[in-house]
């Protein structure tokens, strides 16, 4: 039996690069949660960054962060709506830390400007994607009298 629609549409260099960028993100979300669950069991930091140890605002923002950058990781491993939301998340939780709050967690300039590195990356490739979607459409439509 032969299918109705046997072509499939060819992936574009545009979209194999941002599955691969996505994919690369993900390595690196996933990495942060690791640290942070490392810091929260007392593995790295010489045991000082362990979850007993913490101040208030730390034990929120590290707790938060070692769940909801895994979470955003598997998100953009799969290639899924929500996994750049939840990165958002993480992200943004990262930059009001490290951004607005310097005293209490102390100032990561170098997360901040990677986080928006990220995101401006993101955008491009989203406006890039969608353009390619819309010539395609152009292409494929057909005028009827």
């Amino acid at each position: 039996m032969d299918a109705d629609s046997p072509t499939i549409p060819k992936s574009t260099l545009a979209s194999v690069l941002f599955i691969l960028f996505l994919r690369l993100v993900a390595v690196s979300c996933f990495w942060f949660g690791l640290q942070y669950w490392a810091m929260l069991v007392g593995y790295s930091l010489v045991g000082a960054g362990r979850f007993d140890l913490l101040s208030l605002p730390w034990k929120v923002a590290s707790t938060c962060l070692a769940v909801v950058f895994p979470v955003a990781a598997l998100g953009l491993w799969l290639i899924v709506s929500w996994g750049p939301v939840i990165w958002v998340l993480a992200a943004g939780g990262q930059i009001i830390m490290y951004g607005l709050l310097p005293e209490t967690f102390g100032a990561n300039r170098l997360i901040i400007l990677l986080h928006i590195l990220v995101a401006v990356l993101y955008c491009i490739f989203r406006v890039i994607l969608w353009q390619e979607k819309r010539r395609r459409r152009q292409q494929v439509s057909v005028d009827l009298p």
